[in-house]
């Protein structure tokens, strides 16, 4: 069903503060002014062994003021919805840039971008999570919970569902007004159990991907009854499976974990303030330098990867960013070259790119926008096999399934990646789950040696809440999709063994 912008956001005082704000930047002359109101509301409620933990619910309203003066950036942000707090926040932005141009050592310009009058934008969803009650929540992740404890391999089930509402107002001097509404919730549960015989300890978490969705989705919108049913087998499975043998293995990824090796490998790496150098201080810059733009070998001849900030359901979908430009889908990998980047409208200018792709976002209206990452997807074979079908071409190797932890250098160039569930492949054929287990490679090696994507049936949009760039820190959401995939001859470390146990 269609949705609506929430009348209590447009009740806020939007445009009289903005028009209050602008008519100030124009009275100095400023080359750029932009002023967004924001409101973020959050939930998030936890249990632990079916019994409600914590429930705690966050709004965070304010306003923020970007100006360009002397070619220089100046920003300021107020939580007094006021025309007075306006007309102050942006005399105090315009001080900042004036203050900061004496010391600048380039211009400031930004590039072209259509006006948009008065345009409105909202997610694709059904229910807002917000509006169903904690009681009906409880209800709901406490029977899940139940569940998986009524089985004799679990002993503990924690679950949680995060969900957040949030509403933009964006006005320029250019002339472009926007109003927007996206809604987002990850859900997830993870049963804990021990093997008595042995003493070990571990658990096994739900794959369901967190998603640019309503309540819906923990209704009737994933197969939630078929990953709660196999959930117990699959942590006793793994309580007592037998340690990997490291090795050179080939390797077929689940979406459910190849989505994060997508978002640190490529994601970041082709983020172009990382591959200019001027992102370095929160998690580095990025190997896939400017230089290197056509003609770097990303990977093999079967990786397409498409960067999009409007398909349906994305966690980084929106419909006009946050310095008003109207969000696209473009080629970052085509072939297997690196063809593109994820630009704001800063960046797109400094190296004559044309249009800013849509990748400026702020998580809070007390941060400046900076260029984040797009729904950064590989893209399935429309013709290509089933998970099933690219096993069987495995004599020797590894299914890998769901995400955990990870490590990647400072370059986006050397990582390891382990997973939920490892199973062996012998033959064609899942024989079984192995534990203790990583993949390690760099970037180029890595996708180099993947041989075959799987079909659309195949693909899955995952992704994470929670991913953070810049100093002061921001926390964007994002999605990343992926189809099953083949990958050849990858290096597989014991975790035990290199931790020296």
């Amino acid at each position: 069903m269609a949705r609506e912008v929430d009348e209590q956001f447009l009740a806020l005082p939007l445009r009289r503060l903005a028009d209050a704000s602008l008519q100030r930047a124009r009275d100095f002359g400023v080359q750029h002014a932009d002023f967004r109101l924001e409101r973020l509301r959050s939930q998030d409620v936890r249990l632990r062994d079916g019994v409600l933990e914590g429930a705690h619910d966050g709004e965070d309203v304010g306003f923020a003021v970007r100006v360009i003066a002397d070619g220089t950036w100046g920003f300021a942000s107020c939580v007094e919805l006021s025309t007075e707090a306006a007309v102050r926040t942006t005399e105090e932005a315009i001080r900042v840039a004036q203050v900061s141009a004496a010391i600048s050592s380039e211009r400031i310009e930004m590039a072209p971008e259509p006006v948009y009058a008065d345009v409105s934008w909202v997610s694709a969803y059904d229910i807002d999570p917000l509006s169903v009650p904690v009681a009906d929540k409880v209800e709901r992740l406490g029977g899940w919970s139940r569940r998986l404890m009524a089985s004799d391999s679990v002993a503990h089930v924690s679950a949680a569902v995060s969900q957040v509402v949030e509403n933009k107002f964006y006005t320029d001097l250019a002339g472009t007004t926007t109003t927007q509404q996206r809604v987002r919730l990850h859900p997830l549960l993870e049963a804990y159990g021990a093997d008595d015989a042995s003493g070990r300890i571990d658990s096994m978490r739900t794959i369901a991907p967190p998603v640019g969705r309503g309540w819906e989705y923990l209704v009737d919108g994933y197969d939630w009854d078929a990953e709660l049913a196999e959930l117990p087998s699959l942590l006793a499975e793994k309580l007592t499976a037998k340690s990997v043998d490291a090795g050179v293995l080939d390797l077929v990824i689940d979406p459910s974990n190849l989505w994060l090796t997508i978002h640190e490998s490529i994601g970041h790496a082709t983020e172009l303030d990382r591959a200019l150098g001027y992102e370095a201080n929160y998690a580095g810059t990025s190997f896939a330098t400017y230089d290197k733009l056509g003609s770097l070998r990303y990977g093999s001849e079967v990786m397409q990867v498409t960067g999009d900030r409007t398909v349906e359901h994305g966690l980084s979908t929106i419909g006009y960013d946050d310095e008003g430009v109207a969000t696209q889908s473009w080629d970052i990998v085509r072939d297997g070259t690196l063809v593109g980047y994820q630009l704001d409208r800063r960046m797109a200018a400094m190296k004559g790119l044309g249009r800013s792709n849509g990748c400026a976002f702020a998580d809070s209206p007390g941060h400046i926008p900076i260029q984040r990452m797009a729904n950064v997807s590989l893209a399935a074979d429309p013709a290509g096999p089933s998970t099933q079908e690219l096993i069987g071409r495995v004599e020797d190797g590894l299914y890998v399934v769901g995400d955990r932890s990870w490590s990647i250098d400072m370059q986006r160039f050397n990582f390891q990646f382990t997973g939920q569930r490892f199973f062996r492949i012998e033959n064609g054929r899942l024989a079984g789950q192995v534990r203790d287990v990583a993949y390690q490679a760099t970037t180029t090696d890595f996708w180099g040696s993947m041989e075959a994507v799987g079909g659309p049936d195949t693909y899955v949009l995952g992704g994470a809440f929670n991913c953070g760039k810049a100093q002061p820190g921001q926390v964007a959401p994002v999605s990343h999709g992926a189809p099953s995939a083949l990958f050849r001859g990858v290096h597989v470390l014991n975790t035990q063994a290199e931790a020296g146990r």
